[in-house]
Order: structure tokens, then C-alpha cells, then sequence
């Protein structure tokens, strides 16, 4: 195993004695932003590939600075380079490496950047790559959502208000429910990838460098869309990595509304859907449990991603420009929201693909709750000209009446409705039915299994 500590020194002669030990305990970071030596090799290769190009660093020592970048990285690959906290960080592992693979020349790679700068760009550099796989997991949810969907486009389910049942729906229309949170969420981290995709590559500790560099070639080779405009700003800027978490928190807030229902829909109370022995546990002592561990787990990782929005928050709220090294602080956080959220999506898509709907519970529960009152109130005001609120009034009456003799509204007699309003015929018995109501909500968003199938086909497009 290379280690690459015993012959470099990150600050020269500055300082006589070594840092405590708790000192490099706390000031280290290699043990997390190691995580990001794609992105630091990669953004070094195209720095050192500018200074070439702009006459600052010759072609030969150019060309060993590339290789022997592209030899640490085949090493770390394999496991074969050791981190020391002595190095600190990710950057001086890099550099120090190349030291001992190429010697003296090695020195002429950190020629117009500081270390403020470099880690800004690995950091965007990571992140935008974070928010490409995070994309590619919200489509593959939404593409699980919208299979259940079309399956289940004519499966009456009760729909829900303050957990009470409330009005018939379609488990397609509830699965296009969520289908539009994610894509509401697929957008927001593209909005956050085109946010970031400026590069602070060159603005070197704070103020910019004399060397004649070209921070926009730079920006071009690494896909960014642009240099950032502003020195003081690229190095010590955060809101990429701060907009990344509170995109990152809606959309886990999102996983763990879907996951709460999943909980409550697979209790043995409930029972209207069932998981998959993959995605549940059983009992120490209970043989006959199955635990919907999965859902409980991305209900609880919520809480993680938030709280890591809040710490960054309170990292940045009180720094004046430019960089401080409370800016390490940036990453760890970043770090665990992303592979949080990464487990909740693949958990919540595995779950989503492999649940079982009991179709027959389903319908037993949407026709429970007097679900097809607002039918009743709504056939009254179209069809007996009568407001609304006096239709409501009627309707409540009728519930009523039902209650007391412990039956189902559509089990009432005409003479028994009657009693309530004598205008009302035989005619009302069409909308009584589950069937009827969701088939009546044509408006456009409705539960209709009509709207619901021509809602998949749209989402399937927006999905890409």
C-alpha cells in the first residue's frame, strides 16, 4: 500500500511543530472527502491541461502530471493508495502521490489554484453527478408508480380526508398522485443541476490569479456552462450543495408520505395492499408477523436528510466571505442526505413494483364511510336545481337516517328518502354506486378511470 505522507509537507516551513493530535483529529477530513477523488482527479487532469495550453507549464511536464494523475486514480480504484489524516484531505492525498510518482514536476499542478477554489469545483463537480443519479432514481419510481397505475386504473380504493374516508377513487388516480410529486421533484433537481453548473476553477484562494489562465476552456472541458463571476463568491458559495438537500428533503418528505400509507395500508386492520417478502421482515418472537421494515426505515431516513439541510444551514448562516474552514462541514452532511435518499427511492421502487392490491378489500372499503354521500348532495343540486348548501343539509339528513338504521344509503327505500326530500326519484340510485362515483369525475385531474389512463400516457411522456 503507497503511502504518500512520509515525504510531503502541505505548508512548507510555516510552523515548527506538528498539530496536536486532537487538532488533526478535527482539522482531517480525508476519512469522508475521500469520496470525491473522481471529481478531484478529474477537475486536476483539466487544470493542468489549461496551464499547458496557456503557455504556464511546459508539455512534458504537462504529460507526466496526466499520467501520473491517471495512475493514482487506477490506484485508488483498486484500494492500493493509504489515506493518512497527516495529509488532511483528498487533495493533498492526490498531490502528494503524484510527488513520489513523478518527482519535483509534480509541484506545478497547483500552479494558479488554491486548495478553496479546487475543492468548490470537486464539490459542484460531485454534486451534479449526485443529481444525475438521484434523477435517474426518481424516474425509475415514477415508472413503478405509473405501472401500478395503468394496472389498476378501474380499482375503486377509498380516498382519504383527515384518514377518514372520504369519496371513492381509483388506485391508479392515488398512484398518480405521487407520480406528480416526483416529477415535481425530478424538476426541482434540475433546476438545481442548472444552478450549479458554474465552475470556480481559477478563482484560486479568493481573489482571482496573475497567472494568464482560461477559466473559461476550463468551464467547457468539465461541463460547466460557465466560469463563476465572481472570485470571493466561487470559493466560499454553498447554495449548490444547500439547494441540492432542500430539494433532496421534499422529495424524502414525499417518500415517507407514500411510505406512511404503505404502513397503514398493510396493517392486518387494513389490509388493502400487500408487500412482498423482499421488502419486509418477520418477528424475533411473533412467527406470524410480516413487518413492512422497508417503509418503516424510509419513513425514519426522512428525519436524516432534513436535519442535513438544517446543519449546512447553520454552517453558512453566520460566515463572512471568503472561505472558512467551517466550509468542511459542507460535505459530510451532503454525503449521508445523498445516500439516505438514494436507499428510500430504491426502497420505495423495489416496494411500489412488488406490492399486491386486494381488490376486493379495496372496493369493500370505498363503498364504507357514506363515500358516496357528496354523490347524493351533488345529483340534488344538478338535478333538483338546489343550492349546494341545501343539498349538503339533505344529504347529511340522509346520512343520518342511514346511520340510525345501520345501513348503506343506496339501502335506503325511495319512501325513506322521500322523507327527507320528496322531490327525489328513482333516478338517484345511478350515482349511489362506487362504480358510478368515480366514473362521474370526469373534470379534468379526476378519478375517472378514463382521465386516469389518459393522466399515465401524459406522465409517461413527462417522465422522458
Amino acid at each position: 500500500m503507497t503511502n504518500p505522507s512520509s515525504i510531503f509537507s502541505i505548508y512548507g516551513d510555516r510552523f515548527a511543530e506538528g498539530p496536536a493530535a486532537v487538532m488533526e483529529e478535527i482539522n482531517a477530513s480525508i476519512s469522508f472527502d475521500r469520496r470525491f477523488y473522481e471529481q478531484d482527479i478529474r477537475a486536476s487532469q483539466v487544470h493542468v491541461a489549461m496551464l499547458v495550453r496557456a503557455g504556464i507549464v511546459g508539455e512534458e511536464d504537462g504529460a507526466q502530471i496526466s499520467r501520473g494523475l491517471e495512475q493514482i486514480r487506477k490506484e485508488i480504484e483498486a484500494g492500493q493508495l493509504a489515506f493518512s489524516r497527516r495529509l488532511e484531505d483528498i487533495h493533498m492525498h492526490v498531490e502528494a502521490r503524484l510527488a513520489e510518482i513523478i518527482g519535483p514536476a509534480a509541484g506545478r499542478l497547483h500552479t494558479a489554484r488554491s486548495r478553496n477554489d479546487q475543492v468548490a469545483t470537486d464539490f459542484r463537480l460531485w454534486t451534479r453527478d449526485a443529481i444525475d443519479r438521484t434523477d435517474q432514481a426518481l424516474r425509475a419510481l415514477v415508472d413503478a408508480l405509473l405501472a401500478q397505475a395503468e394496472r389498476h386504473a378501474g380499482t375503486v380504493m377509498p380516498g382519504f380526508t383527515h384518514v377518514q374516508v372520504a369519496q371513492p377513487v381509483t388506485f391508479g388516480h392515488h398512484c398518480l398522485a405521487y407520480v406528480e410529486m416526483f416529477l415535481r421533484d425530478r424538476g426541482r433537481f434540475a433546476d438545481v443541476r442548472k444552478r450549479l453548473n458554474e465552475c470556480p476553477l481559477g478563482s484560486a484562494a479568493l481573489a482571482g490569479t496573475s497567472f494568464p489562465i482560461d477559466r473559461h476552456w476550463a468551464a467547457a472541458q468539465l461541463g460547466f456552462d460557465r466560469p463563476t463571476a465572481n472570485s470571493l463568491d466561487g470559493v466560499s458559495d454553498r447554495d449548490f450543495a444547500l439547494e441540492f438537500l432542500a430539494a433532496a428533503s421534499i422529495a424524502a418528505l414525499h417518500v415517507s408520505r407514500l411510505a406512511e400509507e404503505l404502513v397503514l395500508w398493510t396493517s392486518g386492520l387494513v389490509g388493502l395492499v400487500r408487500l412482498s417478502d423482499r421488502y419486509t421482515t418477520g418477528s424475533s418472537i411473533m412467527p406470524q408477523k410480516r413487518n413492512p421494515d422497508a417503509a418503516e426505515l424510509v419513513r425514519a431516513k426522512a428525519g436524516r436528510i432534513v436535519a442535513a439541510f438544517t446543519t449546512l444551514s447553520m454552517v453558512m448562516k453566520g460566515l463572512p466571505l471568503a472561505y472558512g474552514k467551517d466550509l468542511q462541514e459542507d460535505k459530510e452532511p451532503t454525503f449521508d442526505a445523498f445516500d439516505s435518499l438514494s436507499l428510500c427511492l430504491a426502497a420505495t421502487a423495489g416496494m411500489v413494483a412488488d406490492l399486491t392490491v386486494d381488490e376486493r378489500k379495496m372496493r369493500e372499503a370505498a363503498g364504507s364511510g357514506f363515500s358516496n354521500a357528496t354523490d347524493l348532495a351533488d345529483w340534488m343540486a344538478q338535478k333538483l336545481k338546489m343550492p349546494f348548501r341545501e343539498a349538503h343539509h339533505r344529504a347529511a339528513a340522509l346520512v343520518k337516517l342511514a346511520e340510525s338504521k345501520q345501513a348503506r344509503l343506496e339501502d335506503l327505500t325511495l319512501e325513506e328518502m322521500r322523507s327527507v326530500e320528496p322531490r327525489i326519484t328513482e333516478e338517484i340510485r345511478a350515482v349511489l354506486g362506487v362504480d358510478n362515483s368515480v366514473n362521474s369525475r370526469t373534470s379534468y385531474g379526476g378519478t375517472a378511470p378514463a382521465n386516469v389512463r389518459a393522466a399515465i400516457t401524459d406522465a409517461r411522456r413527462r417522465n422522458g
